[in-house]
């Protein structure tokens, strides 16, 4: 599905990318703390399956003073909501549903760029899952994550699960998740849920200084590297140098190719 940039601001999203490296989504409703729709969810999807082979590095943030505050309470409204009217159909068409929604967010694990969440403000449920969804989070100290879902009767859907128990295990997981309490930035950062948390007014110039971190190494060798990584805690060791080995002949065969003189024609 290819959408248009009225289509994303109808869905309370902005999508650009710059220099043909540096893709950034913004969450852009923040009269409602960039407050998240299945409208939204399916434009995020939208925009995973439309990105330029380009881009090395995706950048999601909030307008505004928050990254995002988790679910539009709108939705949930028995007569209109979207997210309401599932209590009542098949177990097979919610399945299909979330199916839908949680695609807006698996599409940051590709291995072909890293993805970075810059968090202001409230990134809370769905908000929290999204910025879970990105390979790096970098926080303004004003941050608070929080896993809302369980609060609701609900529990997290959003593919947020499994990044949390990775960044800081099982049992811390479980507990942010049960009590549904607010994470600030600074515990964020010494967890491991977060690279640093910086002053509100220096998050941008951060991210910035990332990004460009980021881009510096040739684009195959992140993209592998990533790839390798996401597979590592899976892996026996056996298997994982097998995938290095793998993974490093056709590094060699890119340099190779660099590195080939043209030949000169006559």
């Amino acid at each position: 599905m290819s959408l248009t940039a009225d289509d994303l601001a109808a869905a309370g999203l902005h999508f650009d990318v710059s220099d043909g490296v540096v893709a950034t989504v913004t969450l852009s409703r923040p009269d409602k703390r960039n407050a998240q729709t299945p409208a939204m969810w399916h434009a995020l999807g939208a925009i995973g399956e439309q990105i330029p082979e380009s881009v090395r590095v995706v950048v999601v943030r909030g307008a505004g003073h928050s990254f995002s505050a988790g679910l539009d309470r709108a939705m949930l409204d028995p007569a209109t909501g979207d997210v309401a009217r599932l209590l009542h159909e098949s177990d097979e068409a919610i399945s299909a549903a979330i199916d839908g929604y949680q695609r807006g967010f698996t599409w940051l694990r590709d291995p072909a760029f890293v993805s970075v969440a810059a968090v202001q403000g409230y990134a809370i449920g769905a908000g929290f899952q999204l910025a879970l969804s990105c390979d790096l989070r970098v926080l303004a100290d004003d941050a608070q994550l929080c896993m809302k879902e369980p609060a609701l009767g609900l529990v997290p859907d959003l593919t947020g699960t499994k990044p949390l128990v990775e960044a800081v295990g099982y049992q811390r997981a479980l507990e942010i998740c049960a009590t549904t309490r607010m994470v600030p930035a600074t515990e964020a950062v010494e967890i491991g849920l977060a690279l640093a948390a910086v002053p509100a007014d220096r998050l941008e110039a951060t991210v910035a200084d990332l990004v460009q971190a980021l881009t510096g190494p040739m684009a195959g060798a992140v993209r592998d590297t990533k790839r390798l990584l996401q597979s590592a805690a899976e892996q026996d060791l056996e298997t994982q140098r097998r995938l290095e080995r793998e993974a490093q002949i056709l590094r060699f065969r890119e340099l190779a190719a660099l590195l080939q003189p043209e030949t000169s024609q006559e």
